[in-house]
């Protein structure tokens, strides 16, 4: 039978309809993942910003308070508080009042003019442990460019540091992209994995049981509606990513675009076996989550994958997630060349493959 016969064409036409006449399904796709793509955007950074610094200075001389004007103009920091004893400081971790105490001891002038190390301590909330260390990080960037000054003495030769591909180390240039991917991905997982349970629930999978409609074409047919869906929600959100949150995309959009297809059919083919085995609409929902939330852990996308377990490291190959956010992130900051696409490109042609055939195999089971 050809593969875009009559039948096979209404079946698509009636699993467009069945998405689009559903307003609740239509609200769904459409909605939330702008409204989460905007959100997200500038809710989940790792930046750290606005924090307060409570600083002791026992010195009282020049270098001292050259320090902490610095400290201050610094763009990490967002209102320094002056606490007149340690108690003072201790008392401004303790409540939360500020993320970092300087304590500066009554010799740190005296060791500068010196031209010796002057020791500082710093204090950091451990409730707040990663902002912490982030902003630790940036108080080490501040001491080191204090220590530069030309009217130092014995001050270390300037090293220049350039950060390819982000030189302003703008978190939102990382995260709109991974997130275009990410919320693709559930869109065309919820449509997928609701499908074949929504028959069931409706009642309407047993007349398929009774149509001459084969495995093939229940799969086709459930697979381009999806498609067609995700290949238009991941264009908006890269097209926003452009044109809304100002990312340079340096890359060609063809293979971002293949990619993205790939990507989408992969997705489609995990949601299907989801569906496959699930009675009810609501275990479709709670099955796609099951496996979405691991799938975000462990592409890359919050930690490095040189940091898990090998055996997550593996694990992590046959996720689509992570070969796509490695396409879509280098596609848009460093024009990423057709041999490095293909590395992550045929992962996912085999996952996109597999995930089909064995929905394949899940759905001719329920038709026997």
């Amino acid at each position: 039978m050809p593969i875009f016969s009559s039948q096979l064409r209404a079946q698509i036409a009636k699993e467009m309809l069945s998405v689009w006449r559903d307003v609740r399904v239509r609200m769904t796709l459409i909605v939330p993942p702008l409204m989460q793509l905007f959100i997200f955007s500038f809710a989940a950074t790792l930046e750290v910003r606005n924090v307060t610094v409570a600083v002791l200075d026992r010195d009282g001389g020049p270098w001292s308070g050259l320090f902490v004007a610095e400290l201050a103009a610094s763009s990490f920091v967002g209102h320094v508080l002056t606490m007149p004893d340690r108690g003072a400081l201790n008392e401004a971790i303790e409540q939360r009042q500020a993320l970092l105490a300087v304590d500066i001891p009554e010799t740190f002038s005296r060791d500068i003019a010196a031209g010796r190390k002057a020791p500082v301590q710093v204090i950091v909330d451990g409730r707040r442990a990663n902002s912490g260390q982030i902003a630790l990080g940036y108080l080490e960037t501040v001491a080191q460019r204090f220590s530069t000054r030309p009217e130092g003495i014995g001050s270390p030769d300037l090293v220049a540091v350039r950060h390819w591909f982000n030189p302003n180390l703008i978190y939102r240039w990382f995260i709109v992209p991974s997130l275009s991917g990410i919320l693709t991905m559930f869109a065309a997982l919820v449509i997928t994995s609701l499908s074949i349970a929504r028959e069931r629930e409706m009642g309407t999978f047993d007349q398929l049981l009774v149509s001459p409609t084969t495995p093939t074409e229940i799969i086709v047919a459930k697979t381009v509606p999806a498609l067609i869906i995700g290949t238009l929600m991941g264009n908006v959100m890269v097209a926003a990513g452009v044109f809304v949150f100002g990312i340079p995309f340096t890359g060609s959009y063809f293979p971002l675009l293949l990619t993205m297809l790939l990507f989408i059919l992969s997705v489609v083919g995990i949601g299907l076996m989801i569906s496959s085995i699930c009675a009810t609409q609501q275990q479709a929902i709670l099955g796609a989550f099951a496996l979405g939330v691991p799938m975000i852990l462990i592409s890359g996308f919050a930690t490095p994958i040189e940091n898990m377990p090998l055996v997550l490291q593996w694990l992590s190959e046959l996720v689509p997630l992570r070969h796509f956010l490695v396409i879509v992130q280098g596609t848009f900051l460093k024009a990423l060349p057709w041999r490095d696409v293909f590395a992550h490109l045929w992962p996912m042609a085999a996952i996109a493959a597999a995930s089909l055939w064995i929905a394949t195999i899940f759905v001719r089971s329920k038709l026997q």
